[in-house]
């Protein structure tokens, strides 16, 4: 989990992300405010998610930017631990949040016949 801590603390102020973990799963919370499911890619690739996200703002009619901190896009890559999968992988959206579900390995690995 080192590589998974290191990349959490290389993240840039304005990114939340907590990791949870449980006996079968690993449960990524991102912060996406303004991002709709359609806004969004999450992908798994080689031992990395990958969050690609487009934020929708409008500005209020009679109202200028005065200051902006929030990025349109969000691009984060998060090292995935070494006994998660992307088999049966999931993600939502709802209220501003991403949730990736990432399942754990059942057992050792699977197993390799060895002929000779």
């Amino acid at each position: 989990m080192s590589r998974l801590r290191e990349a959490l603390g290389n993240l840039p102020d304005a990114v939340f992300v907590d990791v949870h973990e449980r006996d079968d799963a690993y449960l990524y919370v991102v912060d996406v405010a303004g991002v709709t499911p359609a806004d969004v890619d999450v992908r798994v690739t080689g031992r990395s998610v990958v969050v690609d996200a487009h934020r929708r703002k409008s500005v209020p009619d009679g109202f200028d930017y005065r200051r902006e901190d929030r990025s349109l896009f969000l691009d984060i890559e998060l090292p995935l631990p070494m006994d998660a999968t992307d088999d049966g992988a999931e993600a939502s959206v709802a209220d501003g949040v991403l949730e990736v579900r990432l399942p754990k390995h059942s057992g050792p690995g699977k197993r390799v016949p060895v002929e000779g």
